[in-house]
């Protein structure tokens, strides 16, 4: 009998973790609920190999930190020489030419994929939002599949602004194991901060006969403080100089970062390693001023599924929170991480590349 209860017990005990379990672990991504969309065009892309860095019994929000920018510490000294090559004007901050790399750091390479989830709805095209607003999946799903409130022009007149509210923000030189702990990843130097990504999608709009304008203009030093109202206006010059303007895109980076581990997410297109890109799209709690948020997001869900579609991985799924991020200029006006601090610079500008690809087809289909 005593032997017998014993069992009954372990077994209800075993009922019990299986039921707290199952939920928790359906919350989180695992390598195995990654699913590949079919790409519309023909790619050479596949995972690199690589690992999660997330410990699968956190929270599920981890993945998608928002960007800070601040950093830790400022420069301090610096050894073991590295091959860099400073722009003409590097500006009062230049990029590091020396690392030290810091004990104990590390940077993790991993692929983000199909999210599963309350918070989370897949496109009707590919990728994914996720969804933290009391807007409920549904209404934003059938909201998805609506086209941009705006239309291209045949002309060459310029309608696409890329901007960068955090215009400093900065990468990793190149692959490798740990990281320098005294880089803020800052720098003003235009060859090495987010101008460059910028300078990525730009080359091809241009080469797809888009008109563009890409303002280099640093909003977020020596002050941090302040940056997205000089930022806004930055976008109205522009908007005043130019009415052709329709699209709107605030390039920055991401910063994910656990204790001493800095996140690199990527994926292999091409046989070329990109950082992953997250839009985020703005929602109005009614506090901000931003009454046509939904259609920013219409056009968002249209990039979205334009740039999975093409480069399946590319993408993390869009945010759709409430964020303002001056997306009340334009309607179609977007902020875009492309990667963290912890991609290196290639991978970013190589993901800026993609972007344009992609940005170039959507504005295209969207001509008059």
């Amino acid at each position: 009998m005593r032997r017998r209860h014993r069992r009954k017990k372990w077994i209800f005990l075993s009922f019990l973790a299986v039921l707290v379990t199952l939920p928790a672990a359906a919350a989180f991504p695992r390598d195995d609920s990654i699913v590949r969309p079919m790409a519309a065009f023909e790619q050479d892309v596949r995972h690199a190999d690589i690992e999660p860095w997330y410990d699968q019994t956190e929270q599920e929000d981890l993945w998608n930190v928002a960007s800070d920018g601040y950093g830790w510490q400022e420069e301090d000294a610096l050894s073991e020489t590295a091959e860099q090559t400073p722009s003409e004007n590097p500006g009062k901050k230049p990029y590091p030419q020396q690392w030290n790399i810091s004990d104990g750091t590390s940077i993790e390479r991993t692929m983000y994929g199909t999210y599963s989830g309350t918070r989370f709805f897949s496109l009707a095209t590919a990728g994914q939002v996720q969804n933290k607003t009391s807007h409920s999946n549904s209404e934003l799903f059938e909201e998805s599949k609506k086209a941009p409130a705006f239309t291209m022009d045949d002309t060459s007149e310029p309608q696409v602004l890329i901007m960068h509210t955090h215009t400093t923000e900065s990468f990793e030189p190149y692959v490798r194991t740990g990281f320098d702990a005294s880089f803020n990843y800052r720098t003003t130097d235009p060859a090495y901060n987010m101008v460059s990504v910028g300078d990525a999608i730009t080359e091809q709009l241009e080469a797809a006969g888009i008109g563009v304008i890409h303002d280099a203009t640093i909003h977020d030093y020596p002050s941090y403080n302040g940056s997205y109202d000089r930022s806004a206006e930055t976008v109205r010059k522009n908007l005043a100089q130019y009415p052709s303007i329709k699209v709107v895109l605030d390039i920055h980076r991401d910063a994910i970062q656990q204790e001493n581990t800095l996140v690199q997410p990527i994926v292999e297109v091409n046989g070329k390693e990109a950082a992953q890109v997250m839009i985020i799209s703005g929602c109005d709690d009614g506090t901000m001023n931003m009454p046509n948020y939904m259609q920013n997001f219409h056009f968002a869900c249209l990039l979205q599924g334009n740039m999975e579609s093409m480069f399946p991985g590319l993408t993390r799924p869009i945010l759709f929170d409430y964020r303002h991020y001056n997306q009340d200029l334009t309607t179609g006006s977007l902020l875009m991480e492309v990667g963290t601090h912890g991609n290196t610079l290639e991978q970013a500008q190589y993901a800026g590349e993609l972007i344009g690809k992609a940005l170039a087809q959507t504005l295209l289909k969207l001509q008059k």
